[in-house]
C-alpha cells in the first residue's frame, strides 16, 4: 500500500478534506494507489459516476447523516467494486488483496461488496 494512499485516507477520516477516495491496484508496482478523490461538497451520485463500469476498484466513502436526535454524524464505508463486466484476472487480484489493504485503513465502519 503506497504511503500516499494511507495519508489521503487519513485526510478523509480526520480532516474531512475528501468525500470519497477511489483506489486502484498498480500491477507493475504491486501497490494500491489513489486514482481519484472527491471534494467534501461532492455527492454520492458524483462518487458512483466516478467508478469504472468495467474494472475493479477499492473505494472509501464518508457518509454524513443526521440522527433522530438531530445530531450530525459520519460513517466511513469501504467498498470493494467488482463489476460483472470486469476481467477475471482483475476480480481475482482485487479479491485476494482486499483484506490486506482493508487492514491498513483504521476506522472503517462498514464494508460493502458491489
Amino acid at each position: 500500500v503506497a504511503d500516499h494512499s494511507k495519508s489521503t485516507y487519513l485526510e478523509l477520516q480526520r480532516k474531512k478534506v475528501h468525500r470519497y477516495i477511489i483506489f486502484r491496484i498498480d500491477e507493475k508496482k504491486k501497490e494500491v494507489l489513489v486514482e481519484k478523490t472527491g471534494g467534501p461538497s461532492e455527492s454520492y451520485a458524483d462518487f458512483t459516476a466516478s467508478l469504472p463500469e468495467n474494472d475493479c476498484r477499492y473505494a472509501v466513502y464518508d457518509f454524513d447523516f443526521v440522527t433522530s436526535e438531530n445530531c450530525q454524524k459520519s460513517k466511513i464505508f469501504f467498498i470493494a467494486w467488482s463489476p460483472a463486466m470486469s476481467r477475471i484476472r482483475a476480480k481475482m487480484l482485487y479479491a485476494t488483496s482486499k483484506h490486506r489493504f482493508r487492514r491498513e485503513l483504521e476506522g472503517i465502519h462498514y464494508e460493502i461488496q458491489a
